[in-house]
């Protein structure tokens, strides 16, 4: 017998360009939450890309990201840039002070204005707590000089640089103390089963550890399970996301959420509560 062809039984959408996407307002900008698990409390979210096709219906970003040439790779990040700048005032307006966070390409550091644009479209509020841009390790480990070139003037008009999917491009301890990063994103294959896995365990708190000491936060992706969580907490890591706590969602659901946890009677805390981040926004 033969293997079963799974490219016959399931075709293949047909891929869709981000500029074509752009112009005709396919684009959606979703957000997911993330959470300060000292705290127990939002702390932000994270700006994802997301199409929307009025034949394919909604397009995940493993559709239409994989082999895209830079320029395209600028305009979404531009189109994600700007929405997200707007998209804080929505959100500051309904009560809400979240510090907001893009995915962009090293690429991106170059081939984009991004300080012009920054001064041009962020918010005017003095409590305005700045715009993250999240640049996966592999990636910024090719282009350090541009990195640290472009940070401090970034970081002058209230951009900071996270490290994405850190673990996974395997960068030297001398390549980090060169990158100017204020977050350290644990990637989400090394989070999954930490509370269990020894391995994964030791890694995830090197990374913590090593982000500490460089002045800087952890911040643990893809988290699943209550014991991953409570395990993280136990390594002493700031900041979490997954679907654990809550999924990406569309910009007007997560707004609905964060106004119905607001308006929601808190129930009263046992003495050590178990983490339920989203449900204690306040």
């Amino acid at each position: 017998m033969t293997a079963r062809d799974d490219s016959m039984a399931m075709p293949m959408r047909p891929r869709i360009a981000i500029g074509e996407a752009l112009r005709n307002n396919w684009l959606e900008i979703w957000y997911q939450p993330k959470i300060d698990l000292k705290r127990k409390c939002l702390a932000g979210a994270e700006a994802l890309a997301r199409i929307r096709h009025p034949q394919e219906g909604l397009l995940w970003p493993e559709s239409f990201l994989p082999g895209v040439d830079e320029n395209s790779l600028a305009l979404l990040t531009e189109h994600a840039l700007l929405a997200t700048l707007r998209n804080w005032t929505t959100f500051a307006d309904s009560g809400f002070n979240l510090h907001l966070a893009i995915n962009v390409p090293s690429s991106a550091l170059s081939k984009l204005p991004l300080i012009a644009l920054v001064e041009q479209h962020r918010p005017k509020a003095e409590n305005w707590p700045g715009l993250i841009l999240e640049i996966k390790e592999d990636q910024i480990v090719r282009d350090i000089a541009q990195a640290q070139k472009i940070a401090p003037q970034l970081k002058a008009c209230g951009i900071t640089i996270a490290i994405d999917d850190f673990g996974a491009g395997y960068s030297s301890f001398s390549s980090l103390r060169d990158l100017p990063f204020s977050e350290l994103k644990l990637d989400g294959s090394f989070v999954k089963n930490c509370a269990t896995d020894a391995t994964n365990a030791a890694i995830c708190q090197t990374a913590i550890d090593l982000a500490h000491r460089f002045g800087s936060v952890a911040v643990a992706e893809g988290i699943e399970s209550m014991a991953d969580l409570q395990a993280l907490l136990v390594m002493g890591c700031d900041f979490g996301q997954g679907v654990l706590v809550a999924p990406p969602m569309p910009k007007e659901r997560f707004l609905d959420l964060l106004r119905q946890r607001m308006n929601k009677p808190q129930p009263k805390q046992p003495a050590e509560p178990a983490p339920n981040p989203v449900g204690q926004v306040a």
